[in-house]
């Protein structure tokens, strides 16, 4: 009985482990040579979602998005997990605020 128990919990905490990351995706953004690997992330509508951002390089860098109201600073050789959502359909620029004047330290997250 007292392994049956045992069991059953287990159970019960391995479901609620779930069931709290259910309904959340993750979508993944990397950072080299200060320029994302992407221009547009498509992203799906009123969804949470995480985006995780690789940065690839050696040196900070600094994911930022007006629209979204989100600003990371990512070390070097790292990844930083950022929540948003749920989101309406648009289109949410965000650049590497280090090097925003480059274009391909720009881009735009796309939501359907």
């Amino acid at each position: 009985m007292k392994r049956l128990l045992s069991l059953a919990l287990l159970s019960f905490a391995a479901a609620s482990a779930v069931a709290g990351v259910a309904g959340v995706d993750e979508f993944t953004l990397t950072i080299q040579n200060h320029a994302f690997d992407v221009k547009e992330l498509k992203l799906p509508a009123n969804k949470k979602i995480t985006l995780l951002v690789v940065n690839k390089d050696a040196t900070p860098a600094e994911f930022e998005s007006k629209p979204l109201n989100r600003e990371k600073i990512i070390p070097g050789k790292s990844t930083a997990a950022i929540k948003i959502g749920p989101l309406k359909p648009g289109r949410y620029p965000f650049v590497e605020e280090y090097h925003e004047n480059d274009a391909a330290a720009q881009g735009t997250i796309v939501v359907e």
